[in-house]
């Protein structure tokens, strides 16, 4: 049962990503079931898109949770977790664009956790005098990471070049010399 549901998870982040207004319908056809298998396991779109999203959070948070705990320079822990995180921000992409939609305030509520963490990190940064200070950490941390989910859903997507471009754009963003970011990413 938990393989039905977890494949079904699986196809609808592929479904979803290259169409994010397909329906149900859509996702059981391309998981090999029918719909009310798919609705036997998500009562709607809703609770598959919150579902989606819960794993998403997991994901980052236990990377976030780990990077935060160390005692790297927030700069050096940025770029860490984007190389952690990136091939799930790839694969969650699709939650930036539903989070604009009709989902956005389920899915923001859910991110609560993970944008929690950011903007420790980049409070750290600050604090440091590592990132700037020209917005609060919670909204700087917020552009930054933006950016990586821009990049995500771009034609960069793929590879180390997207991997790359994220980590010296989101670092730039938060106030890091062009220099330092890049040396932080050939690092």
């Amino acid at each position: 049962m938990n393989e039905t549901r977890d494949r079904i998870l699986d196809v609808a982040l592929e479904v979803l990503g290259e169409s994010p207004d397909a329906g149900m319908g859509d996702i059981a056809s391309a998981a090999g079931v029918v719909r009310r298998t798919v609705y036997g396991h998500f009562p709607s779109r809703l609770d598959l898109i919150r579902t989606l999203t819960e794993r998403a959070v997991a994901e980052m948070t236990a990377v976030l949770t780990e990077i935060n705990a160390s005692d790297a320079e927030a700069d050096a822990g940025w770029v860490a977790f984007i190389a952690r995180v990136w091939p799930v921000a790839h694969r969650y992409r699709v939650l930036v664009a539903l989070r604009r939609g009709e989902y956005g305030e389920a899915i923001h509520g859910l991110l609560g956790p993970v944008d929690e963490l950011l903007a420790e990190l980049v409070e750290r940064g600050q604090d440091s005098d590592v990132f700037a200070r020209h917005l609060p950490a919670g909204l700087l941390s917020q552009v930054a990471y933006g950016v990586v989910f821009a990049i995500a859903d771009s034609d960069l997507s793929n590879g180390t070049l997207g991997a790359r471009a994220a980590t010296i754009t989101s670092l730039l963003m938060l106030g890091v010399p062009e220099t330092r970011a890049i040396a932080l990413v050939g690092a």
